[in-house]
């Protein structure tokens, strides 16, 4: 290819850029944001002040294996005006879904679509037909405002045109295209992971791993995931892992230096999602008639400790940073 055709070629494909905004300030967008900017223009919206002024100044700065990089994208409050994307990726808390839904079209083309990756059920309810669903394994840790460390490499799971899944992969991202018949497997498979790990490690205040170094927790982890696990087969549910005790162990493994965000969460005072996943269990579980004790001890005790960690706080004279 000669000197002329390589220009084309290079505003060919500039032509044909995607625009991907990403809902949430957290650990989790932060990473998608910078590994997906590689290849597209990336926004983040949210309402974290700081973390958006952060990005403004400096971008996103995100620490790997190969070191600390800084990352330039865009950073919109929610409800501020930003050029329309393709595809939109929510990464907001449960708790927090209603208010992206509110403002969601107005950050997406005629003909762009969303992709759900948050934790729990209800979420793709609230956002309405232009999500789909999908699930990552990824891990990421906060370490300030628009600072972040991966946590551990998995793989992402999108109900999602295949344009979707390409610039997750053109990033460098393992990702899979699954079929509308996984919705339910993916999103289930999800929460019974969420089950075992997210809680026990807010409460223990522990990296994944730690979970596999003490007996007790590690038989609590495995026994709330099964509980999860009996009541998707209950509803006729296929999950993507014939044992459900040792697939959360091993994801607990390959993401072992990863704080969940329930404890990033429980550390900074904010509320948890903890309604979302155990609670969300614990209530499809009466409705069907089948009890879910350690997934509902694991519910109460999280609300309870997070009543009482904001309260501590606001004492202090700190505010939560969502």
């Amino acid at each position: 290819m000669n000197k002329p055709d390589s220009i084309l070629a290079s505003l060919l494909r500039r032509q044909i850029v995607k625009r991907i905004v990403l809902f949430g300030t957290g650990a989790m967008s932060c990473m998608f944001a910078a590994r997906l900017a590689k290849t597209s223009h990336v926004s983040i919206v949210g309402t974290w002040a700081e973390a958006i002024e952060a990005v403004r100044c400096h971008g996103i700065l995100a620490e790997d294996l190969q070191g600390a990089h800084s990352i330039r994208v865009q950073s919109y409050f929610l409800g501020e005006q930003a050029e329309p994307a393709d595809l939109a990726i929510i990464l907001v808390k449960a708790w927090q879904t209603e208010a992206v839904a509110r403002h969601l079209d107005r950050y997406l083309k005629p003909d762009g679509i969303a992709v759900s990756l948050q934790n729990g059920l209800g979420n793709l309810e609230l956002l309405g037909e232009r999500a789909f669903p999908g699930a990552t394994a990824m891990g990421a840790t906060l370490l300030g405002p628009g600072h972040v460390r991966l946590g551990g490499q998995g793989l992402t799971q999108l109900i999602a045109p295949d344009w979707a899944v390409n610039l997750f992969q053109e990033s460098g991202l393992e990702a899979r295209r699954c079929n509308a018949d996984e919705a339910e497997s993916i999103l289930w498979g999800k929460l019974c992971v969420s089950c075992g790990i997210n809680a026990l490690t807010a409460l223990l205040r522990i990296p994944n791993g730690g979970l596999l170094e003490r007996s007790d927790a590690s038989a609590l982890m495995v026994r709330a995931t099964e509980e999860c696990a009996a009541i998707a087969r209950i509803k006729r549910i296929n999950l993507p892992f014939p044992d459900p005790g040792l697939h959360v162990r091993g994801v607990a493994e390959r993401t072992a230096n990863n704080r969940s965000s329930m404890l990033q969460d429980i550390l900074r005072g904010a509320p948890t999602e903890c309604d979302a996943i155990n609670g969300a269990v614990v209530r499809e579980g009466r409705r069907l008639g089948v009890p879910a004790p350690v997934n509902e001890i694991l519910w109460r005790l999280v609300r309870a400790a997070s009543e009482q960690n904001r309260s501590d706080m606001r004492k202090c004279g700190q505010s939560k940073a969502l």
